[in-house]
């Protein structure tokens, strides 16, 4: 029994067992053979659904891939990003979560001068998928900007009643129509759907009050120019009919004043040819004007050596005091009769 346990513990120590190492190294490395061949076969392709369209980019040239269905690419080389194309939307002047009123987008003011909470709803949808990856980075905010940039140009041009009743509709086509005019020219992949006013009313009290203050201020000033054009309009007839007239004045001053030089110049020339005429009688004569203008009230009389005598300045014979000169007069005439006459008498 013995020798036949012992035979056969020989016999199985001869067989060789492998190592275990081996084998699991070899399972393991076919396994993440197996698991990257798979990453690789699913990084491979790439499924694109309805209402999806997707930008393929190869070595950064991107291309636009809108069927549906399944499709391949090279693995590391080449990228796809897909983009929805299904109708989206954002609303202005409000939070769609919540329903707040957002015043700062809502609140608009009308072409007289009322302020309004208008609330719009935009819709678009992506029309180019590699514009609108790579013509913008924020294409939904450039559309948004858009759009509140043409609400309140629009609201601006209607009244306050157009925009709560009746004019609804026109502003919201002119509004459409704007939009797209400017999407045309940012070119950024998207097309605008529709949008729509979802409310409008009159803001908050507190709006209301704030708004009443500037008008208030605003007809003040208003009133205020208009007063100030009234006075302008009373006054300025009055000063320019006073500036007429001094101008009038002082072309009548002008024209005296050539008058008077004029006169003054015919006076000289006059006397200048009395002058050449006789020269000693006429300095005389402007010695006694002289005389006469600086001693106005003095009498002089005036002894030309042949027994005649002069009076100056001669007064006119009127009133009393023109027959007490006369009187004067008539004595100095005496005694000049009398001189006179002596002095023939001494000739004789």
């Amino acid at each position: 029994m013995n020798e036949f346990q012992n035979g056969v513990n020989n016999k199985f120590s001869k067989v060789k067992v492998p190592k275990p190492g081996k084998h699991f190294k070899r399972a393991l490395a076919g396994v993440a053979g197996v698991v990257v061949i798979g990453i690789l076969a699913a990084d491979a392709r790439y499924q694109i659904q309805e209402q999806e369209q997707a930008v393929l980019t190869t070595f950064g040239v991107p291309k636009a891939v809108t069927e549906t269905g399944l499709h391949f690419k090279i693995p590391f080389i080449q990228k796809v990003e897909k983009v929805n194309t299904t109708i989206q939307g954002f609303p202005i002047g409000y939070d769609m979560q919540s329903n707040a009123t957002v015043e700062q987008e809502g609140l608009m003011i009308t072409s007289d001068y009322n302020f309004i909470d208008v609330d719009f709803f935009v819709e678009y949808r992506i029309a180019d998928p590699v514009k609108y990856l790579y013509s913008a980075r924020e294409p939904e905010n450039i559309l948004k900007n858009i759009s509140q940039s043409c609400i309140r140009t629009v609201i601006a041009s209607y009244n306050v009643d157009d925009v709560l009743t009746t004019g609804k509709s026109e502003i919201q086509g002119k509004i459409k129509e704007m939009i797209l005019k400017s999407l045309e020219e940012q070119d950024i992949g998207i097309q605008l759907v529709n949008i729509t006013i979802q409310d409008s009313e009159p803001p908050t009290q507190d709006v209301m009050k704030a708004f009443k203050a500037v008008e208030t201020a605003k007809q003040g000033k208003e009133t205020a120019v208009n007063n100030a054009n009234k006075y302008r309009n009373e006054k300025l007839p009055e000063a320019e009919a006073q500036a007429d007239q001094i101008i009038q004045d002082a072309e009548a001053q002008k024209q005296v004043r050539i008058n008077e030089a004029e006169a003054e110049v015919a006076r000289f020339n006059a006397m200048y040819e009395e002058y050449s005429k006789n020269p000693e009688v006429t300095m005389q004569r402007m010695f006694y004007e002289a005389m006469e203008d600086v001693l106005p009230d003095m009498k002089i009389i005036i002894d030309s050596g042949d027994g005649v005598q002069k009076l100056l300045p001669i007064e006119p014979f009127s009133g009393e005091s023109n027959g007490k000169v006369q009187k004067d007069s008539g004595k100095q005439s005496t005694s000049d009769e009398t001189a006179a006459g002596q002095n023939n008498a001494e000739e004789k």
